[in-house]
């Protein structure tokens, strides 16, 4: 018999996060267009947060980033709006982390 160990599929590795997702997007029947849409407001939010995990983060580094996207990206209300519920996918379907109020920041006049 050979020594080599068989993993098991309990032992096999997680997909990567963007992988999830687009289980996700696809297991709910979405569109292509949505599920690409949605993985690369991900990424940016991830890429604007210095490659931090979204599991590390929550509501306050939402908001700083749909305000980024407001204020330094001027993009439109609607654009910021699926920037938002990309990020409310990820979190809710894929890391099943609750979200709160995401309260825009303040800018100083």
């Amino acid at each position: 018999m050979d020594s080599k160990t068989i993993s098991s599929p309990s032992s096999a590795a997680k997909p990567r996060l963007l992988d999830q997702v687009r289980q996700a997007t696809r297991a709910r029947h979405l569109s292509y267009s949505t599920e690409q849409a949605y993985t690369g407001w991900i990424k940016r939010f991830i890429f604007f947060h210095r490659k931090r995990h979204p599991a590390e983060m929550g509501e306050q580094e939402i908001a700083r980033f749909l305000s980024s996207l407001a204020t330094e990206r001027r993009v439109s209300a609607s654009t910021q709006n699926q920037a938002l519920n990309a990020l409310l996918f990820l979190y809710h379907e894929v890391l099943e982390k609750k979200i709160g109020l995401i309260h825009p920041l303040r800018t100083r006049h």
